[in-house]
């Protein structure tokens, strides 16, 4: 049998880049310092945040289809609150609670986009993280160094910056933290060349004012869509929600809304501005906002196609980590989806930390790959479609317990598992479960044991 990648006998001190300063960045430069590893984040920003800095500014392609467009990495709306309580929302070793002492703070269970971007600043604040990252510097370029086994070049520049200013520097490995929020899927329409209707990603939403008094279709069945097609119907003269996932029960007038409507899929539009759906009914309607989802996409990584994104699979992910040929050198945070993101980003790096330094091995790379070539398998046996392999749901929890245990980390706590179940229920009232949570104040409690045992600072319990 092949050995195992890793055969260091005692930690190694590792280059590390760590691409995106977003949350995955910031706790990926925690663990790998907390190793032992000299790390570097570049971030194409001037803050810290990733997806949670907040911009009125959207790309220059509504649809975001152009590749020439200027590109805005966050597809934050002004209106987005967390769908997730922030107890469990929070990295592990520094508790997303009510900050006291600060003003002007979002003290919700369910805070606003502004408040998870506080917190993370305090987060970083909290450990010195700002020291390690290289601000307005945009990641152009990651490649392996010819020669050099598993050595990666990566060169940046500024971010509004010409050719004469590249930065080039080698490190021993690539932690890329980049997210999954930025390149639209779009929805495959018949007869959306010669409709005459304005389009949007949800991507590139922002605001509902440029709505109002419009008949808007929005499609798709998750939160996005939820959120959107109530801001939207507080301006709009009618909203009609388009879901491939809705139960014919529910098709007809939105309970306790005068002017949201549920439909099936869209079947055609037409040049006189009808949209069609499959459920026999037709409108006339004015802009069509996609709430699709996002395409895994990685432009400034270059692999020989070793790292390659089919059906929005990154394809032969090592636990959604690890391309096993490149391993442990290149390796990816937060692909998995569907989750309570943080504290997966937490298992995930200190685990990617402690393979680095050698206090962890791999499997050799012939047994990882038929693991994973196992896990396909069971996926297609399972009639699950290749683009929903990164979806976690309630399977992220023995995830995270098994990065866990390789890690040499306590398992995931059961009140914060509970939390997410209940959560993921009560999202079935969108109008009033962020607002009107009920039933779980032991969680609550059991919760805040365990930040005092974590040793949180006390303005922050």
């Amino acid at each position: 049998m092949p050995s195992a990648i890793s055969t260091a006998t005692s930690p190694e001190s590792r280059s590390v880049a760590v691409i995106g300063a977003g949350a995955g960045g910031l706790c990926a430069a925690l663990e790998l310092r907390k190793e032992g590893h000299k790390v570097v984040v570049y971030e194409r920003g001037d803050q810290i945040g990733g997806l949670w800095v907040y911009t009125p500014e959207a790309d220059s392609d509504p649809m975001s289809l152009d590749p020439a467009r200027k590109i805005v990495h966050s597809s934050l709306y002004a209106s987005l609150r967390t769908n997730l309580p922030r107890e469990a929302m929070g990295f592990r070793q520094y508790p997303f609670v009510a900050a006291r002492n600060k003003a002007g703070r979002d003290a919700r269970r369910y805070p606003c986009h502004t408040e998870v971007l506080e917190y993370l600043r305090d987060f970083a604040g909290a450990f010195g993280l700002c020291d390690l990252v290289r601000f307005g510097r945009e990641v152009w370029s990651v490649e392996m160094v010819r020669d050099q086994a598993r050595k990666w070049l990566v060169s940046s520049r500024m971010r509004d910056g010409g050719d004469d200013d590249v930065d080039r520097e080698v490190f021993d490995a690539v932690v890329v933290c980049v997210g999954h929020n930025t390149e639209p899927r779009i929805a495959e329409i018949p007869g959306i060349e010669v409709w005459p209707g304005k389009q949007i990603h949800s991507h590139n939403y922002r605001v509902r004012d440029p709505f109002r008094n419009q008949i808007v279709v929005i499609i798709g069945g998750h939160v996005s869509s939820d959120d959107i097609s109530r801001d939207v119907a507080k301006v709009a003269k009618e909203v009609h929600i388009s879901s491939r996932s809705v139960e014919i029960d529910q098709l007809g007038k939105l309970s306790g809304h005068d002017n949201i409507w549920q439909h099936s899929t869209i079947k055609s539009v037409r040049e006189d501005g009808t949209v069609a759906f499959d459920d026999q009914t037709e409108i006339y309607a004015d802009a069509i906002i996609h709430c699709t989802g996002y395409k895994y996409h990685f432009p400034f990584l270059k692999t020989d196609g070793v790292v390659k994104v089919e059906d929005n699979r990154v394809d032969h992910l090592y636990k959604h980590i690890f391309p096993p040929t490149l391993a442990p050198s290149l390796s990816f945070i937060g692909v998995p989806w569907k989750i309570v993101p943080f504290p997966l980003y937490e298992f995930q790096c200190k685990w990617i930390a402690g393979v680095l330094s050698g206090r962890i091995p791999l499997p050799s790379t012939m047994e990882m790959m038929s693991e994973i070539e196992a896990f396909y398998a069971s996926l297609e046996a399972s009639g699950i479609p290749k683009r929903y392999t990164h979806r976690m749901d309630a399977k992220q929890f023995e995830y995270n317990n098994w990065l866990a245990s390789e890690s040499g980390s306590p398992p995931v706590e059961k009140w914060r598992e509970q939390m997410y179940l209940v959560s993921t229920q009560r999202r079935k009232m969108p109008e009033m479960f962020r607002d009107h949570y009920f039933g779980d104040q032991d969680l609550i409690d059991e919760a805040h044991k365990d930040f005092e045992q974590y040793g949180a600072a006390p303005d922050l319990i």
